[in-house]
């Protein structure tokens, strides 16, 4: 994010100064956790909208709703989206698997371009989460409790992709 955007919110009756360059700080060093419906996109991570608010704000999550929460990060310049409903996905998903006989969908290159170098944790075409060390994604999946098709390191050029450089 190149400019940085301020914006005085007032939530649960307490008054906020809110930065974005001090959101993504803030939220660096957080894995985010499952997304379930609304998500905002934070230094190339998707957040739930109350985590990244609670997060920098200090307050309780029942203090505020999702759409308040995504509400006041867009305005700060973050994007924002909502993950397909699960009746879509798992109608969509099953038909997917009866079309390739049972092989499930895999992340696309664009899809794991922002965790280059990082160890993933997949279901289907979707990231559940990323980090340095693959110790932090199994903590992760555990205290979430996620299962993951796949996880693996995303290589950060052809030939770690290949297997012919060392990581």
């Amino acid at each position: 994010m190149a400019e940085t955007l301020r914006k005085t919110v007032t939530i649960a009756k307490q008054r906020f100064e809110l930065r974005s360059d001090r959101v993504e700080r803030a939220l660096r060093q957080t894995l985010p956790e499952p997304i379930t419906s609304h998500y905002v996109v934070i230094g190339r991570r998707c957040y739930p909208p109350k985590q990244a608010i609670s997060l920098v704000t200090g307050l309780d999550r029942a203090d505020f709703t999702t759409h308040q929460a995504r509400r006041i990060l867009t305005g700060l310049g973050f994007p924002a989206g909502r993950r397909p409903g699960q009746a879509e996905s798992k109608a969509a998903g099953s038909s997917r698997r009866t079309r390739s006989r049972g092989v499930r969908s895999r992340p696309s290159a664009e899809t794991l371009e922002p965790f280059v170098g990082l160890w993933v944790a997949t279901k289907d075409a979707e990231v559940l989460v990323a980090a340095p060390e693959p110790r932090t994604v199994l903590s992760w999946l555990a205290e979430h409790r996620q299962r993951a098709d796949s996880m693996f390191r995303v290589p950060s050029d052809e030939l770690q992709a290949s297997g012919a450089a060392p990581w």
